[in-house]
């Protein structure tokens, strides 16, 4: 009796060393997962540990949202050191208090600012969110430069024949783009009961993909082209145009035509839909050099093999406003958000931004955990945009001398 239970002991005691070691190697960020699970995929009512968790590995959850690749290519564009940039602000007390993750500032395509946050580093994959929108756009651009899209003044319903007899009647891919399509959608991030937090759960009509029958389900609220309203449906639907256009994927599109011929660093990934279709306004898993790349690829204009992949004229139009909702000096264009002296942006929320700063030759790649979506009651957004004016000001400092 006792040799088995010597036994018995030894086993258990293994087992539990096994466990121990499985833990230890599995990392922090599992293991704060496991402690701590979100219960369902939608992360706009998620905790702050559990965003600041999966943020950074959204795509390793299959269980919480599959993915397609966007595959790089074998050689990487270089971003070289330049001088250490000399900001009148707190880089490391904007870190903090910013909950930024990662922030890289790219002048003339050199690194002159690179700093990391919350167990972030320059490998990890981030999700951008509505960054993605800008993404997605630039993708329209390239299908019409290839002529699979003929033009953006085309029908909605000439290349999504399913939304025929809705409130997308006569309303063009160009008025999708600038979200003035006229056609009632709620994007507030506080609201369990609104369009951008149903719609991922929406049961589609049989062979439809879900964001078009989702947006099926919609009203007309303003005439085409009249009024602005934000829609991450819209993006959404923007890339079932593409798909239905190109033959292709949209993670597959994007690797093609920018991802691998550019040289980013590592493959990508793009968040699915519960019907299996990337979910296009949103969630592109990247490095945060990447997303700084992306960043210089516009701005140099989207140049491949030394032609611009988008039509002559595109990226005047996209980047610059197209649509006004309210904010002085601020406007939207093709899901780039833009500004009156020539700069434009890529945003997501909880704090993913792409800014560009043609003048300056300036871009900004950050990637962050704001407490709220918009970063208004922390002051996350506030202190970002200190930023950005920071960077700003120290490369017109640099030219005054």
């Amino acid at each position: 009796m006792g040799k088995w239970t010597n036994k018995l002991v030894l086993g258990v005691a293994a087992l539990f060393l096994a466990l121990g070691c499985v833990w230890v190697l599995i990392g922090p960020h599992w293991r704060a997962l496991i402690q701590d699970p979100p219960l369902d995929r939608d992360i706009l009512f998620w905790s702050q540990n559990q965003r600041d968790t999966t943020f950074r590995m959204l795509d390793e959850i299959p269980f919480i949202m599959k993915n397609h690749t966007i595959e790089a290519g074998d050689v990487v564009h270089a971003l070289p050191d330049g001088e250490p940039l000399a900001l009148d602000i707190d880089v490391d007390a904007y870190m903090t208090e910013a909950r930024a993750a990662s922030v890289v500032v790219l002048h003339n395509g050199e690194i002159r600012l690179e700093r990391y946050g919350l167990d972030f580093d320059k490998d990890g994959r981030w999700t951008s969110f509505s960054v993605g929108k800008s993404l997605t756009s630039t993708l329209v651009g390239a299908a019409v430069k290839d002529g699979a899209i003929e033009s953006v003044d085309d029908l909605v319903t000439d290349y999504v024949p399913n939304l025929a007899g809705s409130a997308y009647d006569g309303v063009s891919i160009a008025q999708v783009l600038t979200m003035t399509s006229g056609v009632g959608w709620n994007e507030d991030y506080d609201d369990p009961a609104s369009d951008v937090a149903l719609f991922d759960g929406h049961e589609p009509q049989e062979g439809m993909a879900s964001i078009v029958s989702y947006m099926l389900t919609l009203g007309r609220a303003h005439e085409p082209g009249e009024v602005w309203n934000y829609s991450t449906g819209e993006t959404n639907l923007i890339g079932v145009i593409v798909s239905k256009a190109t033959g292709k994927t949209v993670a597959e599109y994007l690797s093609e035509k920018v991802w691998a011929p550019y040289g980013m660093q590592q493959d990508a990934t793009w968040l699915l839909g519960s019907d299996g279709i990337e979910m296009s306004g949103c969630c592109i898993q990247a490095a945060t050099r990447d997303f700084a790349r992306f960043g210089q690829f516009v701005l140099d204009g989207a140049v491949i093999d030394g032609a611009s992949i988008l039509p002559n004229g595109w990226l005047e139009r996209a980047t610059v406003k197209q649509a006004d909702f309210g904010a002085p000096g601020q406007g939207y264009g093709f899901q780039w958000w833009t500004w009156d002296d020539g700069s434009y942006q890529a945003d997501g929320i909880f704090g993913q931004g792409i800014f560009i700063d043609p003048t300056r030759n300036i871009v900004i790649a950050s990637n962050s955990s704001w407490s709220t979506a918009l970063g208004n009651e922390g002051g996350e957004q506030a202190k970002r945009t200190a930023l950005y004016r920071a960077v700003q000001a120290a490369i017109d400092a640099e030219q005054a001398q």
